[in-house]
């Protein structure tokens, strides 16, 4: 479902699996959080790269359904309602 949303909704998510077993007991999640800890934040601070902003018209208002492209990336998104 991750490519199917990216694709038609512009929502981007990911699964993570950081062992072999998908469904780890309770008691072994802190061991499993402090082996990943650290990669696991230097990740989420990634969303703080890229281009970020707000299509707006002349009034400065929002544009719905406004296409964006980015020379080099053929994947063009729009903006939400």
């Amino acid at each position: 479902i991750n490519d199917f949303s990216y694709l038609h909704t512009n929502c981007f998510e990911l699964s993570i699996y950081v062992g072999c077993d998908k469904y780890p007991h309770e008691s072994e999640l802190p061991e499993e959080w402090e082996n990943n800890r650290e990669s696991l934040i230097v990740f989420m601070e990634q969303v703080h790269r890229g281009i970020k902003g707000i299509v707006k018209d002349t009034h400065g208002k929002g544009i719905p359904n406004a296409i964006i492209s980015v020379e080099g990336v053929n994947h063009d998104i729009r903006t939400g309602k």
